[in-house]
């Protein structure tokens, strides 16, 4: 899958980023530069992917 940052601006002026395609908290560092520009984070909600990669980690972290 490709990584693509989408960024949706409803009819009233809001905005929401996502990320589809990265794995981890590397959407957080990909999108970071227009969550900077757009301003003031409100909320967030992780994918799927996010926690998925986060476990990996811990398990592979465990068996070092």
């Amino acid at each position: 899958m490709s990584k693509t940052i989408e960024i949706i601006v409803s009819p009233k002026g809001k905005t929401r980023v996502e990320t589809k395609g990265f794995a981890g908290s590397e959407c957080r560092q990909a999108s970071e530069f227009i969550e900077q520009a757009l301003g003031q984070r409100i909320g967030e909600q992780l994918t799927a992917d996010f926690h998925q990669q986060v476990a990996t980690d811990q398990v592979q972290r465990q068996q070092s």
